[in-house]
């Protein structure tokens, strides 16, 4: 089975949909099931150097600061619900997350997923600037991608085109909003929703008997 994943890496609730899919998948066990991430920029004219994130989130929300608050703690429980933590008073930064998806498309497929949990915890539970090269390149290091050559592949203007056309083709193709989930090419689930939901839907999907187009 095939599920393809479109997500962005400062968003929460990709974090929240990516636990219960996972958890579901570990309930389920039916087949074996092959992943494939694809990025989808929330905002790419965040400046490298990134914005202070409360004021970002508030201009981009259209919301005061306690309404900002409450949304904030309203996202942080539904991270605890899931499994998940989501420390908001940790992040300083909002960021271009150009560089997390290269890192993501770089790494080998079998520490893909493990790299994509690493981002998130780097973003969610540390507050780090995953916009910056050198926080990605150590996060990288960190499962023996090496070091040297990451920094160069980071830099090479054809991975950076290949993450912005990937985006850019998501949405063209009617996506408009993360998380959103692509089962064997044929059932879609869009939103983090509940273990419940993923596992109806990867059920519904073996039903069909639909071949994945790996």
């Amino acid at each position: 089975m095939l599920i393809d994943i479109f997500h962005d890496t400062v968003c929460p609730w990709c974090r929240i949909g990516k636990k219960h899919l996972f958890d579901a998948l570990a309930q389920w066990q039916e087949q074996e099931v092959h992943i494939r991430w694809h990025p989808f920029l929330l905002d790419d004219t965040v400046p490298a150097e990134g914005y202070e994130f409360r004021s970002f989130m508030q201009d981009r929300k259209g919301i005061k600061a306690e309404e900002l608050q409450h949304l904030f703690d309203y996202t942080q429980r539904a991270g605890e619900a899931a499994g998940v933590k989501l420390d908001f008073g940790k992040i300083r930064l909002a960021v271009n997350t150009k560089l997390a998806h290269q890192l993501i498309a770089l790494a080998p497929t079998n520490i893909k997923n493990d790299v994509v949990e690493a981002i998130y915890r780097a973003y969610f539970e540390e507050g780090l600037n995953i916009g910056d090269i050198n926080v990605i390149v150590a996060i990288g290091t960190a499962y023996q991608m090496d070091a040297t050559e990451l920094k160069l592949q980071l830099n090479d203007c054809d991975v950076i085109d290949a993450v912005v056309a990937e985006s850019a083709f998501a949405r063209l193709n009617g996506i408009n909003s993360v998380p959103f989930f692509i089962i064997n090419n044929q059932v879609k689930v869009n939103g983090s929703h509940s273990v419940e939901v993923f596992l109806e839907a990867l059920n519904s999907t073996a039903l069909l008997d639909i071949p994945a187009k790996i």
